[in-house]
């Protein structure tokens, strides 16, 4: 349904290494780099996720908003939480099975550097 999602970040540096580090472990690479922005997704495809400097304007959507990467297995999932924990995210939730969503679905939750909440999920 989603061409892509846009973020805009205080740091884009920094906001590009965090995401560089929390994504390898889903199988997601930066795509392109210009100084304005980064964009990420698939090895040899378009970008899902595009950040975008905007020093001093980011206000992260509040509760209720998140953004779910899909991960290729329960590891790729305990890898992104590392990852992100390692990079400075907070932790919004330890990687394990949800089961009030179902007894498949296995999920990671974190806020990022800029305020932004993140899962990561294999179902």
């Amino acid at each position: 349904m989603l061409g892509h999602l846009s973020f805009g970040v205080d740091d884009l540096e920094r906001a590009a290494a965090f995401y560089d580090a929390v994504l390898a472990p889903l199988g997601y690479v930066r795509v392109w780099t210009s100084p304005r922005g980064v964009g990420f997704g698939a090895p040899g495809g378009g970008d899902k996720l595009a950040l975008f400097a905007k020093p001093g304007e980011v206000i992260a959507p509040g509760p209720g908003f998140h953004l779910a990467f899909d991960a290729p297995n329960r590891e790729a999932v305990d890898a992104f939480h590392a990852a992100a924990i390692a990079a400075g995210a907070t932790d919004e939730g330890k990687p394990g099975v949800r089961l009030h969503y179902s007894s498949t679905y296995y999920a990671a939750f974190v806020c990022d550097l800029d305020g932004y909440k993140l899962e990561a999920v294999h179902q």
